[in-house]
């Protein structure tokens, strides 16, 4: 049997009181969609933080390598969370030190 690998993105919402949610799937798209929502499958931390914007999203590889830059990202402070939505900051500069 062939296994095909499935891509995963990292992406970050802003919320409407202005904090930064990170998150991963297969599917941006629809997993904002289920955010938006506000139904079961929305994040508890988005619930009642609307609007909600996607304001990044990026192909980071497969499942693993998605988790570890997760909380890569989850540790950073919001200053560098903008820079990365802004462009100043790259995700390659971020996935190299979560190697180390």
């Amino acid at each position: 049997m062939i296994r095909i690998e499935t891509a995963w993105y990292l992406y970050l919402i802003k919320c409407g009181d202005g904090s930064i949610y990170t998150g991963i799937t297969t599917n941006v798209e629809r997993r904002f969609e289920e955010h938006s929502s506000s139904g079961k499958k929305a994040a508890r931390y988005l619930r009642g933080r609307g609007p909600l914007k996607l304001v990044f999203k990026e192909q980071v590889g497969d499942k693993g390598s998605a988790l570890k830059l997760e909380y890569r990202i989850k540790q950073l402070p919001r200053s560098q969370k903008q820079e990365l939505i802004d462009g100043k900051l790259k995700l390659k500069d971020l996935q190299d030190k979560s190697k180390a």
